[in-house]
């Protein structure tokens, strides 16, 4: 065998990966269900809560430049992750491509990576969805013993000082999702796509609403922090538009993966970005961005109108359009960790598939669980802390492995080609650098303690384990 083939940068060729059988996940998906799924992972907090938050603090009316930015920035990516999900139809996204393209090492760090960066967005999502519960049940006037909404370390009625709560709506909300995703994948798809629809409505009917109440004094200026101000807010809302990346990893589930996948990813994408943008223009029409209520900020617009009743349609809708956020990140997260099993850098038990259901039941309950633990007794702010870098890594990753193997294997059969070879993965590559320069010292220092477990793991277990080293040894 060939050097690349024995050392930790073996590669997995392309024809092993879709050959691949596991224990068998069907494919259910079409195009408008993994559309769905997609949507679902992008449109979340960031249309109901951040987009106000950059208006009033760093952008202005130039929000929605903001997320125009961050929308093409993303969209670099997205052509990268299109081309690779055309070209290697199998679960694992990120993880399969950097392993077919960069090497084993590479492929199990972004794989490490995602478990953790995806099992932490489903649990900070999982609080912050609560929060929004709260607020629901507090205009229905409807009030919950505060012990099962809470957090570590603060303070609520009948609770000691420095005494811990559980946040138990967010706990349920983890194990239920876990439960829904393996239901199997077609019921599971139902139900994501009808949150989905719902949530688009909920955002339509916002925007149906305000557009008759804008003023367009309220547009001047438009740039109040300056053309910076709408760049870091790019940097913020950055993190709103991705969520095809976990999408991806269901590429083995779908009906027609090579011609649906690709399409699914850009518009997913598209149809995120013309319903964020519009919001904005609504948002920031409606109210001067001085007075735009960084928390809930169509809430208290609408409020501020006269139209209290929409307060509680948004209250809905954020909690239907946050839940589908949950779904497509456990979905990603469990999908990493059976491939990764499958291939023999992780235990092959997480690898079983149900008998009848047809999907890694294992994985998902373990992920669920995790994401459970973390959501009902971490504090927003600290679990927060565990997501960002590894999502941004694996972007760079897969923008540079697009680049490799398009000039090392030209003629493989890609049925989505990235425009702009190589300008516009390279431009995915700068973004996302760019972006990581924004992190704080503590989330590097916790990737730095995540890195090092992942390599004691590595060297101790997933490389001897590996099916690339026993095919090796057989030979």
């Amino acid at each position: 065998m060939s050097t690349a083939q024995q050392g930790v940068f073996r590669r997995k060729p392309i024809d092993q990966i879709t050959e691949d059988k596991g224990d068998g996940l069907t494919r259910t998906l079409g195009l408008w269900q993994l559309t769905a799924i997609g949507i679902g992972g992008i449109i979340g907090a960031g249309i109901f809560s951040l987009a106000g938050a950059v208006a009033n603090k760093t952008a202005g009316p130039a929000v929605l430049i903001s997320f125009l930015v961050a929308g093409v920035a993303s969209a670099a990516a997205a052509f990268s992750y299109a081309e690779f999900a055309g070209l290697i139809p199998k679960a694992g996204s990120a993880y399969t491509y950097g392993y077919a393209v960069l090497g084993e090492i590479v492929g199990w760090f972004i794989g490490w990576d995602l478990l953790l960066e995806y099992t932490a967005i489903v649990a900070v999502v999982a609080i912050g969805i609560s929060g929004y519960f709260t607020e629901l049940l507090s205009l229905l006037n409807i009030h919950l013993p505060q012990w099962m909404l809470g957090a570590p370390g603060t303070e609520g009625p009948g609770v000691a000082e420095g005494s811990y709560k559980v946040n138990l709506f967010a706990v349920l909300l983890c194990l239920l999702i876990a439960y829904v995703l393996n239901m199997g994948m077609k019921n599971a798809a139902r139900f994501e796509t009808t949150l989905v629809y719902l949530k688009i409505a909920v955002v339509l009917l916002v925007i149906g609403v305000g557009v008759f109440h804008i003023n367009t004094d309220n547009y001047n200026p438009f740039f109040p922090f300056g053309l910076g101000g709408a760049f870091a807010g790019a940097a913020t809302v950055f993190f709103a538009v991705f969520g095809y990346d976990a999408m991806s990893t269901a590429a083995e589930e779908s009906k027609d993966s090579q011609r649906h996948m690709p399409k699914a990813i850009m518009y997913s994408l598209a149809i995120s970005m013309v319903l964020y943008v519009l919001a904005c223009l609504v948002l920031t029409g409606m109210v001067n961005y001085k007075d735009v209520d960084a928390e809930s900020a169509f809430a208290t617009a609408f409020a501020d109108i006269g139209f209290h009743w929409l307060g509680i349609i948004i209250s809905v809708g954020a909690i239907l359009g946050i839940t589908t956020v949950l779904f497509t990140f456990l979905l990603g997260a469990a999908r990493v960790g059976y491939s990764m099993s499958r291939d023999g850098l992780l235990p092959p038990w997480f690898a079983k598939t149900h008998p009848v259901k047809h999907v890694p039941s294992r994985i998902t309950w373990v992920l669920g669980i995790a994401s459970a633990v973390i959501a009902g007794f971490l504090p927003i702010a600290e679990a927060a802390e565990l997501t960002n870098i590894g999502i941004l890594l694996a972007f760079v990753v897969v923008c540079i492995a697009v680049i490799v193997l398009r000039y090392k294997q030209p003629d493989l059969p890609r049925t989505f080609r990235t425009p702009g070879m190589p300008v516009v993965p390279i431009i995915g590559v700068v973004f996302s650098i760019w972006l990581i320069t924004f992190l704080t010292p503590e989330t590097w220092a916790r990737f730095a303690i995540w890195f090092l477990i992942g390599l004691a793991i590595y060297f101790a277990y997933s490389k001897r384990n590996s099916v690339m080293e026993k095919q090796r040894s057989r030979q």
